[in-house]
């Protein structure tokens, strides 16, 4: 018989909410600002998932190509591109159309439902209070919150423990291949946002990532979860 799910946990930028806007916007800006042509908006959207560092490196790829990620430039540019970023981090981000549904749904079934992202807690917390999320999300863990962050499993299991629940009755979707080898390893059922930031070798690869399903559409998502919940 198949464990009642008792809870859904997202990843955030790309599968929740769409920040790619906003990245997008910040990015053109310092280009302009450093003089140089930006980068297209879909090889903006595909690095929105990997983070800060590799947003970095496609600003200034000439410069921070071969660098390790600890290199001191680096940082310093991070730091810049995250400092734009908070001070202006919620211009055009929303959550994903349709996704409000769910989010409505599961709050009418009594069932939490949460974040788990790699996103640093001040950013994450500014946005999620911007979109009027911060009373509804049960739960929130960042890189701050756990020593290990996905792929490793341990911020799912935090996540669980804080919500009460077991990771087997749990739903993690997420748009990266890290977010399914975590949820996996945490035994959870697993849904990639194929809407979401994936790359071009993302797309090419994730049917060999072993996740539960794969959702093409936001609505998708909605079905394959609205579906799980009534069986």
């Amino acid at each position: 018989m198949t464990q009642p799910i008792q809870a859904v946990l997202f990843d955030l930028d790309g599968t929740l909410i769409d920040t790619a806007p906003d990245f997008v916007r910040i990015i053109q800006q310092m280009c302009a600002d450093d003089g140089q042509s930006a980068p297209s908006e879909a090889a903006i959207r595909e690095q929105v998932s990997a983070g800060a560092r590799a947003m970095v490196k496609l600003i200034f790829a000439e410069q921070f190509d071969q660098v390790s990620d600890d290199d001191p430039q680096l940082l310093s540019h991070r730091q810049a591109f995250l400092d734009r970023y908070e001070a202006d981090i919620c211009v055009d981000s929303r959550v994903f159309e349709g996704l409000d549904v769910l989010l409505s749904e599961l709050e009418r079934q009594g069932l939490p439902w949460g974040i788990v992202t790699n996103k640093p807690r001040y950013l994450a917390e500014t946005l999620l209070d911007k979109l009027n999320l911060s009373e509804r999300c049960q739960v929130l863990v960042c890189p701050d919150d756990v020593a290990n962050t996905k792929p490793d499993p341990e911020p799912l299991y935090l996540a669980c423990e804080k919500l009460g629940v077991e990771p087997s009755a749990c739903i993690y979707v997420g748009d990266h291949h890290r977010d399914i080898v975590a949820g996996r390893a945490a035994n959870m059922q697993t849904v990639i946002a194929k809407f979401g930031y994936l790359s071009a070798e993302n797309l090419a690869s994730m049917d060999t990532w072993g996740a539960d399903a794969i959702a093409e559409t936001p609505k998708e998502l909605i079905d394959w979860v609205l579906t799980k919940l009534s069986s």
